[in-house]
């Protein structure tokens, strides 16, 4: 049994999609990290940097094992189950490179335009075009990769395919367009009629029917420093 610490954002969506493709027991725990869950001393014992996903592996010797940070909960349960990773050297590091990828360009560029676009207030054109444009210099390396290829990795649907879809998912909500990306378009599609995709862009859907952050919500989300999150006494040590 696994302890799943999820909410619904695209994040979130990357492990859930791994745990309904691998048909995994798991006990879902909101984090809602509007109001702040992911403080809370007891989830800081679990991922230390204050964000979600996280999970916690019961179905192993002795003390349960903790994973936080997306690519590496999707490594960890890939090679536990020997599923969605290939099995020689070669396709295993392509592999780790994507997750890489994922969680240092994608990722980040993303979530950076994300906030432009849905969270910071007044004007920001220079943050706006900039990570837009990143976003779509990523979308591009995708769209090169997946020539003449069906998934990210060859013919394999693989967590390459799952940590890298989620934020392809919400192109039109971020303002982005896919019109010049046809891989990518065909791709994206062909992932989200896969049944365990849908299940796992549902959960926890009613967890979010509070809406928009508040400002106040907004400052714990996007206003942390050391001192903030509890920090402050680490930091003083350096």
């Amino acid at each position: 049994m696994l302890d799943f610490y999820y909410w619904p954002t695209p994040n979130g969506w990357k492990v859930a999609i791994l745990l309904e493709e691998l048909g995994l027991n798991y006990t879902t725990h909101s984090v809602n990290i509007g109001k702040g869950d992911q403080f809370k001393p007891a989830f800081l014992k679990i991922s230390p940097n204050n964000r979600m996903p996280a999970i916690l592996d019961h179905d192993v010797e002795g003390e349960p094992i903790s994973v936080f940070e997306s690519g590496a909960i999707m490594f960890y349960l890939a090679e536990k189950t020997g599923r969605f990773i290939p099995a020689d050297p070669r396709g295993r590091i392509q592999a780790l490179e994507w997750l890489f990828w994922q969680t240092g360009n994608q990722g980040p560029m993303a979530g950076q335009l994300s906030h432009f676009v849905n969270y910071a207030p007044g004007e920001h054109s220079y943050s706006h075009t900039r990570y837009a444009n990143e976003y779509d210099r990523c979308v591009g390396v995708l769209e090169r990769q997946l020539d003449d290829r069906a998934y990210i990795l060859g013919d394999d649907y693989s967590v390459a395919d799952m940590i890298a879809w989620p934020w392809v998912l919400i192109a039109k909500p971020l303002g982005a367009s896919l019109d010049a990306f046809p891989n990518v378009t065909r791709w994206r599609k062909v992932i989200k009629d896969r049944p365990a995709v849908q299940c796992a862009v549902d959960l926890g859907k009613d967890f979010r029917r509070q809406g928009r952050p508040s400002d106040e919500e907004r400052k714990l989300l996007f206003n942390q420093t050391a001192a903030s999150t509890g920090g402050a006494a680490e930091a003083a040590k350096g």
